[in-house]
């Protein structure tokens, strides 16, 4: 518990045995619920979560936003909720600037800007920064958003996941958070976060498969509701 609130992280997890249990063990001791979501792992994933102490459930749906959902899915709804990868790259001390801003009713969507932080080098791709920039400009040229990153670290109370109506399963899972909040009138801001190299090999932004779906999904997700309002 952490200001008289329940507080579960959720962590989509394919393929991470070498990174999950040092990702776990450095998550604050106030945290509630771990859910690890096994997004079909062919390695030892889910085994070494569950010997850390997660709750750790499968989904064999492949996508990042099919196992957030799956992870929302099995959380508390009176959690504050906390997303982040299980590969390393985000620092769980800097779980509590995220969280803290929801807790005093200054936010409702919190976002780790990882281009604002302290980002290891070679830690964020050229083409990351690049379609990180490309998606923020078109959101502020859209709705005025002042964003500078895309980053999956990020917190959100389950009602306002909720209320928005999450439905990507794939690439497009946090733009279309930080689009349908605006549009509902949440409160978003950022915070500088640390960001450190992932341990293995990115899914999206280490091949060319992953960057080209990735900016594709992304750029209709923005076109799409830039259209529609």
């Amino acid at each position: 518990m952490r200001g008289n609130c329940h507080i579960t992280v959720i962590i989509p997890a394919l393929d991470e045995e070498r990174a999950i249990d040092g990702v776990l063990r450095g998550i604050p001791g106030w945290v509630d619920d771990i859910i690890v979501v096994d997004n079909g792992s062919t390695d030892a994933t889910a085994e070494v979560a569950v010997a850390a102490g997660a709750h750790v459930v499968p989904e064999k749906k492949r996508g990042y936003g099919a196992a957030c959902l799956r992870g929302i899915a099995e959380a508390r709804e009176d959690s504050l909720l906390v997303f982040m990868d299980a590969d390393g790259s985000d620092d769980p001390a800097d779980m509590e600037s995220l969280v803290e801003p929801v807790l005093r009713n200054e936010a409702s969507l919190m976002i780790g800007s990882r281009t604002r932080g302290d980002a290891e080098a070679g830690a964020l791709t050229p083409q990351a920064r690049f379609g990180n920039w490309l998606a923020c400009r078109l959101m502020r040229l859209s709705w005025g958003a002042r964003f500078t990153d895309l980053g999956p670290f990020r917190a959100i109370h389950h009602r306002d996941l909720k209320k928005i109506g999450m439905t990507d399963e794939g690439y497009g899972w946090t733009v279309e958070m930080q689009i349908k909040a605006l549009k509902r009138g949440l409160v978003c801001r950022e915070v500088p976060v640390r960001y450190r190299k992932r341990i293995g090999k990115s899914k999206i932004s280490g091949t060319v498969r992953g960057v080209i779906g990735a900016g594709t999904r992304i750029l209709f997700l923005i076109a799409r509701h830039s259209l529609v309002r």
